[in-house]
């Protein structure tokens, strides 16, 4: 875990929106507009929430999802590209992803550089309820090298699962973006699930949430940045559309790490020996 580069701050951008359900092109120019929004307030990097362009109701579109997504694929990836470049912003793109076989869907997040070009995807590992239906699993946990570091991703989700932050951390990941589309009877979930991967991995947390109350899923909002002690820096208001840019000064890690000892007085080797049982 280099700490070395850790120089500079970062400003990031929160993109917390509601989406129009099953209306991809709608979805995407509404996108567009608030990475350039986030842009011009100084964004280094813009989040938009989980499956954005489609909207995220599974129990409403069905099998919409992956058929709009995997319809509407290059597309997505062409003006989510061209809004990176323009913007001169990271953008990291929640969207139905096809990879090596056509008409299997992934729910994965893309990451496009300052300059349009695709630095790599993440596919959501955990799927929940429903999903399981649509997508197919991931089964890695990328890193992204950008120039102010390495960030790491974790869709909605996978933030259970404390492995998944703790292989981010010990890639070098010093940002760890959670796209999410979390619903409110597990609001509680998502206030202790995002301060406490960053206090365990002593690093920042971004959990980006959609909006919205429609056909009986009610989407929250309250997204919220968490710094490397578990503090939430900043959180955007509940149940309304919001965009937001927050700087952090990645020398918080260092900071930090010198107070707080975990990741040095891990045991590997006993949990090793405990997951064998």
């Amino acid at each position: 875990m280099e700490l070395s580069s850790l120089t500079k701050k970062v400003s990031i951008g929160i993109i917390q929106m509601e989406a129009k359900l099953g209306d991809v092109e709608f979805n995407l120019q509404k996108a567009v507009k608030f990475i350039k929004q986030a842009a011009s307030q100084g964004s280094d990097i813009v989040c938009l929430p989980e499956l954005f362009s489609t909207g995220y109701h599974l129990a409403y579109l069905k099998e919409k999802t992956n058929e709009l997504g995997l319809k509407y694929f290059q597309q997505s990836v062409e003006i989510l590209r061209q809004a990176a470049k323009e913007n001169n912003v990271y953008v990291i793109a929640p969207i139905v992803e096809q990879r090596e076989l056509a008409g299997v869907a992934y729910n994965s997040a893309f990451v496009f550089d300052r300059e349009g070009n695709i630095v790599g995807s993440f596919a959501k590992a955990h799927l929940w309820a429903l999903e399981r239906f649509y997508f197919k699993e991931g089964s890695e946990f990328p890193v992204f090298d950008t120039d102010f570091g390495k960030i790491g991703i974790a869709i909605c989700y996978d933030a259970g699962f404390p492995e998944v932050s703790r292989s981010l951390c010990l890639q070098g990941a010093n940002i760890i973006f959670v796209p999410s589309a979390w619903r409110i009877e597990d609001e509680d979930m998502w206030d202790l699930n995002l301060p406490q991967r960053a206090l365990e991995n002593v690093l920042f947390t971004v959990g980006v949430n959609s909006v919205g109350d429609q056909h009986g899923l009610h989407l929250f909002g309250k997204s919220k940045v968490c710094n490397p002690r578990g503090q939430i820096i900043k959180e955007l208001p509940k149940d309304k559309e919001s965009v937001e840019v927050i700087e952090i000064d990645l020398e918080d890690i260092r900071k930090y790490r010198t107070e707080i000892s975990y990741l040095r007085d891990r045991k590997p080797f006993m949990y090793h020996l405990l997951t064998e049982k």
